[in-house]
């Protein structure tokens, strides 16, 4: 057993009362023993003291919707909606993969994340080279639920990433003995059928009896954008997303869906009903001009909401920073300027994601017995001071380069910005080369 005690810093702890102040916290193993007033563990009696004086300690930051698997194809496919940004750019690299670039994709955007603050992630892969995200993800350090995408349905899309109702089950349930409770239970196993637009009648079915079956949840894409809707409608005989997702038993379990910009009015009670996250990602949807997903309207119904930053080519970075900033201010213009507060932001960041995977009780908030998930922020500088307001200066004010600390299960993943689990410098040098034979394999220019 080993003890860390992380003191002098300001707490900022989301639990019940939002505790904020001075305090310490003691972390055995890969849990949060005690959180004390400034002083209350005495010194000399644990196996690492990190002394944060002057900064401020947060729950670890939750993405609940990134593609890692699309870190290398970053600046490589912009300005371009929805669907031709996938058919045109995103389809034909994800198909190009090869077990050495997702692995370099992955570690990337791994590091990325670390560096932001970002502890835990929900991740949806490509269709093949899974076992590499889950390997980068492993070496990291950072808790993840991930999955292999999804693509029976063959309209528009490269052989590469075609494959049959069978093959996407079996290799499916093979990730999921493999991976799911790996690494001491931080990493987990998501089905991850991409959008209704890829996949069949049938294998939505096989994925909703699956997933109520093996407890499995089900992560997917819904209602992003205009044209995708009018897809659905054409390829499901009238049916929106919701209504496909309810009737195939997508929604007996856990469901997580990203985007959910274009819903209708029907389709919002059954998604209260059934528990239905929405992963909103508010720079992906300006970024593809897909549009504003009414989060406080959703909120005020009970829908569930989550923070993601999507993937990289969609959005260009993955920032949880710049999410909860994006998220805060889209909605002002339409609702007021008190339309989603710093504190609510701050919430769907870390309680919110939580509960989209399934671990609110063991994450999201710095609470007695919960994981030693945290990041640690210095907002001592210009771009931060002055200000009273913590969830204010986090949200509007603060910048991912502010982390200087980032832990998971009581590990520290990075120390004084230096990432203490993944080669940066090798990384990066494989960055190029895998990219160029990439488009080489793709026939890309």
């Amino acid at each position: 057993m080993s003890t860390l005690l992380i003191r002098g810093g300001t707490l900022v702890t989301m639990n019940a009362e939002r505790a904020i102040g001075p305090g310490d916290v003691l972390v055995r193993d890969d849990r949060i023993e005690r959180v004390t007033a400034p002083g209350e563990c005495a010194e000399g009696t644990y196996d690492e003291v990190l002394d944060v004086s002057g900064r401020v300690v947060i729950p670890g930051l939750i993405q609940s919707h990134v593609h890692l698997c699309q870190t290398l194809f970053r600046n490589l496919a912009d300005d371009l909606s929805l669907l031709d940004w996938l058919k045109t750019r995103i389809w034909p690299m994800e198909a190009a993969h090869d077990e050495h670039s997702i692995r370099v994709s992955a570690e990337l955007g791994l590091i990325e994340l670390i560096r932001g603050g970002t502890t835990a992630i929900l991740d949806m892969g490509t269709v093949h080279h899974t076992d590499g995200v889950f390997e980068s993800i492993e070496r990291s350090g950072l808790r993840a639920i991930s999955g292999k995408c999804m693509m029976d349905r063959p309209n528009d899309v490269p052989a590469g990433l075609h494959e049959t109702l069978k093959e996407s089950i079996d290799s499916s349930l093979r990730l999921y003995e493999h991976w799911h409770g790996a690494a001491q239970g931080r990493i987990g196993y998501a089905f991850a059928p991409r959008f209704a637009v890829s996949c069949t009648e049938e294998l939505l079915a096989e994925v909703g009896n699956l997933s109520a079956q093996h407890c499995i949840m089900v992560h997917s894409h819904a209602s992003e954008n205009k044209k995708e809707v009018e897809v659905v409608r054409h390829y499901f005989e009238g049916r929106d997303n919701i209504q496909v997702f309810a009737e195939t038993g997508c929604m007996d379990y856990h469901l997580c869906l990203a985007h959910c910009i274009w819903l209708n009015e029907n389709e919002i009670e059954p998604m209260v009903t059934h528990g239905v996250h929405v992963l909103h990602c508010p720079g992906a949807n300006l970024k593809l001009g897909s549009g504003i997903a009414r989060i406080p309207e959703l909120l005020e119904q009970g829908v569930q909401v989550s923070l993601g930053a999507d993937g990289a080519p969609c959005n260009n970075n993955l920032d949880a920073f710049q999410e909860m900033r994006l998220a805060a201010l889209i909605q002002k213009p339409r609702l007021g300027p008190q339309a989603l507060s710093a504190e609510k932001v701050f919430e769907l960041a870390t309680l919110g994601g939580a509960r989209a995977l399934g671990l609110e009780d063991h994450i999201g908030s710095i609470e007695e017995g919960k994981k030693a998930d945290l990041a640690v922020l210095n907002l001592g500088q210009a771009h931060t001071l002055p200000g009273r307001n913590l969830y204010s200066r986090i949200v509007y004010s603060a910048r991912s380069s502010d982390v200087t600390h980032t832990l998971v299960d009581g590990r520290v993943l990075m120390a004084e910005k230096k990432i203490l689990t993944l080669d940066e410098e090798a990384c990066y040098s494989k960055i190029q080369p895998a990219l160029d034979a990439l488009f080489e394999r793709a026939d890309l220019r």
